[in-house]
């Protein structure tokens, strides 16, 4: 009886790893045909596109793409989104390590209700702020302006960054922090030299998070700049669903041109963005 338990398990496990490898690859197709599909349209004019959706270019020509780049201006939208991505996501990682420190390490009675004033942000969606969002930009004189746009970036990326950091860092052991205590070290040294460093997995994770939705981000910047110069990626590309949106060639080279930097993004960093997720995800 056992060695037919046996046989009949060792049967088992081959056909369930094959149907793990076939829904596996099922999904990569499903992952794949899109860009793909973004990619040959890229290469076909107008004409051809029409009379071709599907299939490969009879004539393949990539002189849709430095068309689409003048159009849209593309050596300007990447210096913005470069720019407000970078800044917002040191920004982010600092103030919300800092604030992490603070609420995890240094007891006070108001620790409870300023934390959860912060982390009660999470609820809130870019939906529901808009209006009043605009206005107060209006009011400030920060309207189409570059820290117009950073502050709610940082302001809409703290709230997630701040519970995860608090969380991470109470993992720290409070016997470390207690003896940089009684060797004399301030709390600044304390964060500077042992809280950051230990902290650097759940940087990483906030520096994925911040980066993936900074730099795809497009509401907020769009109702926030009215300026050609001020403009990012997303919202430059949109350039492309008004006049131009009958000139499928050139549309779907500037699609394509505006995937590129996030398809670098994830192959060059894989490893540390599945490290970064795993060792920053917060534990029940």
């Amino acid at each position: 009886m056992r060695n037919t338990n046996r046989s009949k398990k060792t049967d088992f496990h081959p056909l369930l790893r094959i149907f793990v490898y076939v829904m596996v690859a099922i999904f990569t197709v499903l992952a794949l045909y899109p860009l793909y599909w973004l990619f040959i349209s890229s290469l076909k004019t107008n004409t051809e596109f029409q009379l071709n959706i599907t299939g490969w270019p009879w004539n393949p020509t990539f002189q849709n793409y430095p068309t689409a780049w003048r159009l849209a201006q593309f050596d300007t939208l990447f210096v913005n989104s470069i720019f407000f991505t970078t800044l917002s996501t040191l920004l982010v990682i600092l103030f919300s390590m800092m604030a992490g420190f603070a609420f995890a390490k240094i007891r006070s009675k108001a620790t409870p209700f300023l934390h959860g004033s912060f982390v009660i942000g999470i609820l809130l969606t870019l939906q529901s702020i808009m209006v009043p969002l605009f206005l107060m930009a209006v009011a400030t004189d920060l309207y189409n302006t570059r820290l117009g746009v950073l502050i709610p970036y940082v302001g809409m990326g703290m709230p997630m960054g701040i519970y995860l950091c608090t969380e991470f860092i109470k993992s720290i052991p409070d016997s470390v922090v207690e003896s940089a205590r009684i060797d004399g070290a301030s709390y600044l040294r304390i964060f500077a030299s042992i809280v950051a460093p230990m902290a650097k997995p759940v940087g990483v994770t906030l520096a994925i998070l911040n980066v993936s939705g900074v730099w795809n981000e497009f509401m907020l910047v769009n109702i926030l700049v009215s300026s050609d110069a001020l403009r990012t990626l997303p919202v430059g590309i949109l350039k492309f669903s008004g006049p131009l949106a009958s000139d499928h060639g050139r549309q779907f080279a500037a699609l394509t041109i505006g995937l590129v930097p996030m398809v670098i993004f994830y192959l060059f960093f894989r490893k540390q963005i599945t490290e970064g997720v795993s060792a920053g995800a917060v534990k029940g």
